[in-house]
């Protein structure tokens, strides 16, 4: 038997892969992340199997769900919300499985910095405005941050940012990244995007604060700031300009 790590997607059923339908369907034993997950997502796991909610679990107790329902010769999926390449503690509980000979796999799935730029129908990287996404969150009640990850030095980019895992500090996170960015820049966060108590705040880096404060957000949000959120400036693509030779691919 393998564990199969599945991404969950941002949260609505019908966002997961055809693979990570298939791979839940067939499971024995489903552990899944209930404090972010729809509920709906688990209506592509057999009536049979065992689902066991993870948010009261530490990492040791997980990982020993995994290897004991492996032992016992189960498919076993470990859901995971969003898409297990960031802030998913894949690389923790797949050395405890390497360390325990414990076979597994990784079945990628919809980013939650996706389904959010999704939902406010806005390209994060714009010709001429921005070409790159920083993806990062920010510390408080959380793993330290490497001292090369300071917030500063990535606003200095002006890159289009995502925050993750930060809605509670929005103020002194925007504060702190104004002056790169200018008060007056856009500013959207998404509350738990593609699931059916989702919320969309639109502001700047100066009023965004304000309106998550209003609306009592404290978890479950991701925090897009940057020029390419507005729809009015930036350039056009390359790629696609008429005057492009396309006689011989590159």
């Amino acid at each position: 038997m393998t564990v199969h790590f599945v991404g969950a997607g941002p949260g609505a059923a019908d966002l997961l892969t055809v693979r990570a339908t298939r791979l839940l369907a067939a499971a024995d034993v489903v552990l899944y992340p209930g404090t972010y997950l729809d509920p709906d997502v688990l209506t592509h796991v057999s009536p049979s199997a065992e689902l066991v909610d993870t948010q009261d679990l530490d990492l040791d107790q997980i990982t020993e769900r995994l290897a004991t329902a492996h032992h016992e010769g189960k498919d076993v999926v470990r859901l995971a919300s969003g898409d297990l390449s960031i802030y998913s503690a894949l690389a923790e509980q797949t050395r405890r499985l390497d360390g325990a000979g414990v076979p597994w796999d990784v079945t990628p799935g919809v980013p939650a910095y996706a389904a959010a730029a999704a939902v406010v129908g806005r390209e994060l990287t714009v010709p001429l405005i921005s070409q790159s996404v920083v993806l990062t969150r920010t510390q408080a009640r959380s793993t330290a941050m490497p001292v090369t990850e300071s917030l500063a030095a990535f606003a200095s980019t002006k890159a289009t940012l995502v925050l993750h895992l930060a809605i509670t500090r929005v103020r002194n996170l925007m504060a702190e990244i104004e002056p790169e960015y200018g008060g007056d820049c856009p500013a959207v966060v998404v509350y738990r995007a593609s699931q059916p108590d989702q919320q969309v705040l639109r502001g700047t880096v100066a009023s965004i604060a304000d309106a998550v404060e209003s609306a009592e957000l404290k978890q479950a949000a991701v925090i897009l700031v940057g020029r390419a959120l507005d729809p009015r400036p930036g350039g056009e693509s390359y790629l696609y300009d008429a005057a492009r030779d396309r006689s011989t691919k590159r």
